[in-house]
């Protein structure tokens, strides 16, 4: 492999790829990451991990002991989003949300039916644990809008009230978190098999000295690039696929959009996430050192700087320009998109050219860093 090699032979490729797939097959630690590794994270982004805030433990005291009073209790005990637990008096309960064991404290006070009467509605008094801000905001919008329907049915109007306001979720009406959270799991799973993976091919080569052996045939950077890719490209399409069928059978998710776009865009993302772990293993040589870059530049960053988990519009100006340079960023709207609403090819074809474009940097590095002799 020190001069220039002869042109490209598509019988020496083949030989390659088999070659690359009989390793694969081989080593269970490949088949753990690409079958069992997707299976136990959809488990847990499926089961484990929910942003739903549903049956939120709050305390309720009723100081008042009027017809209306009781009906507003009654109204708050049947909402599905609240695990209403009384009592007579504040303090006990107040003891409780500093225990952490309610997150919040409703109090309907003394003289609530009386003032109805009057046409003088005394607020009802919510006190949150400010410790997890979304929680409590959480909880006084369920309050409030438990108190809305109330007193419409009651034929009352509270104050602050003229105006209403129909809200109308798309595409997902319940506002299911696992809705989001499954096909961003399949981002994340990509992006393991794709970077940490692949980080190790040539790494391995190396540390085994069958590299060396390798450099005496007469094969072209181009196919020997290729054979490493094209096993794991597979590999992971087909880990995606997993995902896919799981996440539609198991755990409900919609599959709105077509079969043709989830490829498209699954491809596109699969390139810069070959060629960055690619290009980690060539430049490394060392299969503990290139797990670690692997993890630090593609795993971290998927995981926390591409909207999987936070909102990038949340995040602090310097770090949502930082997004830009994760890939991932690109791929998990799309996926996202084709599940819950369906195809939307003008987003699709503006995040599937950037991640070809982020492919292409990789490859040319990975080109690059891809040694043709043992210097």
């Amino acid at each position: 492999m020190k001069g220039e090699l002869t042109r490209f032979e598509p019988r020496r490729l083949a030989a390659l790829i088999r070659k690359e797939s009989v390793q694969i097959l081989r080593d269970p630690s490949t088949l753990l990451i690409a079958f069992v590794l997707p299976m136990l994270l959809l488990a847990i982004f499926g089961f484990g991990i929910s942003l739903d805030a549903n049956s939120i433990r709050v305390g309720l005291v009723v100081q008042d002991d009027s017809a209306q009073a009781t009906s507003l209790a009654q109204a708050l005990r049947s909402s599905p989003f609240l695990d209403v637990e009384e009592d007579r008096t504040v303090p006990a309960l107040r003891a409780k949300v500093v225990a952490d064991d309610l997150r919040a404290l409703v109090v309907i006070p003394q003289d609530f039916g009386a003032s109805f009467d009057r046409g003088r509605p005394i607020p009802i008094q919510v006190a949150a644990d400010g410790s997890q801000p979304n929680t409590a905001n959480f909880v006084a919008a369920y309050v409030e809008g438990v108190y809305g329907s109330w007193a419409q049915q009651q034929g009352l109007v509270p104050r602050g009230a003229q105006v209403g306001v129909n809200t109308r979720f798309w595409w997902n009406p319940e506002l299911k978190s696992r809705f989001f959270l499954i096909p961003g799991s399949i981002a994340i799973v990509m992006t393991m098999i794709g970077t940490l993976l692949t980080a190790l091919v040539v790494a391995r080569e190396w540390e085994r000295g069958t590299l060396e052996a390798m450099m005496a045939t007469p094969i072209g950077m181009g196919e020997f690039i290729a054979s490493k890719l094209i096993p794991y490209f597979v590999l992971g399409l087909g880990s995606m696929a997993l995902c896919t069928v799981l996440g539609v059978a198991v755990f409900g998710v919609p599959l709105r959009g077509s079969v043709l776009a989830l490829l498209a865009i699954s491809a596109a993302f699969l390139i810069p996430a070959l060629g960055l772990g690619l290009f980690i293993s060539a430049a490394t040589k060392n299969q503990f050192m290139a797990s670690q870059f692997a993890l630090l530049s593609g795993f971290l960053p998927s995981f926390l700087l591409s909207g999987f988990i936070f909102e990038i519009g949340s995040m602090p100006k310097p770090i949502q320009m930082v997004t830009y340079l994760v890939p991932a960023r690109y791929l998990i709207p799309s996926l996202q998109t084709v599940f819950v609403a369906g195809d939307s090819w003008g987003l699709f074809a503006r995040d599937i050219g950037m991640m070809l474009l982020f492919g292409a940097i990789f490859f040319f590095l990975a080109f690059r860093a891809t040694k043709r002799s043992l210097d």
